[in-house]
């Protein structure tokens, strides 16, 4: 009986390190830099992360906290702004063609 015993519970720890290890496999390996896709609000803060440079304190605060929570242009906005520039206005062919895709991807 106390053979059986040790021979079970050498079975359990076998059997729960080698499915602890299946499924650590299959977990991205964080110490190696491998890191989950950034949702839209973490693309977000890194971007306006990198456009506040060398901000401090209170400045950086209301900088970020305008870049947060600013919103960005719809396609139709930035038509709406693009046509009503006056180069657009101006422009006719090739060259209102060349004005409106230069705008309209800024």
């Amino acid at each position: 009986m106390k053979h059986l015993m040790t021979v079970l519970a050498l079975s359990v720890a076998c059997l729960s390190t080698s499915a602890f290890a299946t499924t650590h496999k299959e977990a991205p390996d964080m110490a190696k830099g491998a890191s989950a896709p950034m949702g839209k609000q973490q693309t977000k803060m890194a971007e306006c992360n990198k456009d506040a440079g060398d901000k401090k304190g209170d400045e950086r605060k209301a900088f970020m906290k305008t870049c947060l929570s600013a919103k960005k242009a719809t396609q139709q906005e930035k038509m709406k702004a693009c046509n009503a520039d006056p180069k657009a206005k101006a422009a006719k062919g090739d060259e209102r063609k060349a004005f409106m895709k230069e705008c309209l991807s800024s």
